[in-house]
């Protein structure tokens, strides 16, 4: 089979697609024959050795989440068959065309449903609707979302507005992304080097970190709260937190699909159930194939995707 790995850290130059032995499904697990691979952000960095806990030992091949057919089930694994098309989150090494899935967090695809569209929800829209969950909003309360045109922030604006918040915050690393986020239901869009991004926000989901953070908590109002799901990392200024009487909760969908599965269920019903009827737009801004992971990682790297980057073996 063919698969993207990396032997050191570095930019998308660093990917090479080569042959391997196929990946055999041990206890608990499924292999998946992948249709539709997602490129996210946190692959991307960890490529480059800054991702969570540091970066993938190496050698690694990428990757978080796939959709595709079941090919060979592993011991105790029930409920599961070969055949099944299923989408599911990975956590490492799904650039390739045979994965493995542990079946807990596995999900059979609707037959009206693409690989693309599965593979968008079952990450990107899970950790805009654990996001959302986290932060809890109440009635009238306000939302700022950065990374908001990304695969997981697009998907977070509409689920906000769906939710009835009645002021939604786009906030972007260029203006040229406005027309996109206002046709999703953002009442508002800024950029990122604006001095202000206006009236501050009951809610702030950062989905970008780093730098942006001081940036981000500053547009949370008093008493208001800040969901920090990205893995960009950044300082706290802690006397913000004080003077303002705000809190930061950090999310990570790891601890979230373990400690929390009776809500991660939930979610995945009512993200299939949104899309199905039209009311959840997965906008998708390139399929590339394997053979092009690289160019995946530039257009991550750029911030220049509207929307989700897919690799199609």
């Amino acid at each position: 089979m063919r698969r993207v790995r990396f032997h050191a850290y570095g930019g998308p130059e660093v990917l090479r697609v080569e042959e391997a032995e196929p990946p055999v499904a041990g206890p608990g697990e499924l292999l998946v024959r992948t249709e539709a691979i997602g490129v996210t952000l946190p692959c991307v960095r960890r490529t480059h050795g800054d991702g969570n806990g540091g970066g993938d030992p190496l050698p690694a091949v990428p990757g978080g989440e796939i959709a595709g057919t079941v090919v060979a089930v592993g011991p105790e694994v029930t409920g599961f068959a070969v055949g099944d098309r299923v989408t599911s989150l990975t956590f490492k090494g799904s650039y390739a065309e045979l994965a493995l899935a542990p079946a807990f967090l596995a999900d059979r695809i609707p037959d009206d449903a693409s690989a693309v569209e599965a593979v968008a929800l079952v990450r990107s829209g899970q950790v805009a609707l654990a996001a959302l969950s986290t932060a809890a909003p109440r009635d009238g309360e306000s939302v700022l979302i950065t990374g908001a045109a990304s695969a997981t922030g697009h998907l977070a604006v509409q689920l906000a507005k769906l939710q009835g918040v009645p002021r939604v915050v786009a906030a972007v690393s260029s203006a040229a992304k406005a027309e996109f986020l206002y046709g999703l239901g953002a009442d508002e869009v800024v950029t990122y080097d604006q001095d202000s991004w206006g009236e501050p926000a009951d809610i702030v989901l950062d989905g970008v970190g780093g730098e942006l953070l001081p940036r981000a908590l500053a547009a949370v109002t008093e008493g208001g709260r800040l969901i920090f799901f990205n893995s960009g990392g950044g300082t706290v200024p802690a006397y913000e937190l004080l003077a303002g009487s705000k809190t930061v909760t950090g999310l990570t969908m790891r601890r979230f699909t373990t400690v929390h599965r009776e809500r991660y269920e939930q979610h995945r019903a009512q993200l299939w159930e949104l899309a199905g009827a039209g009311r959840l737009r997965v906008a998708v801004h390139a399929e590339l194939p394997l053979e092009e992971a690289a160019k995946a990682h530039e257009i991550i790297e750029a911030r220049a995707n509207l929307g989700k980057v897919v690799l199609r073996p």
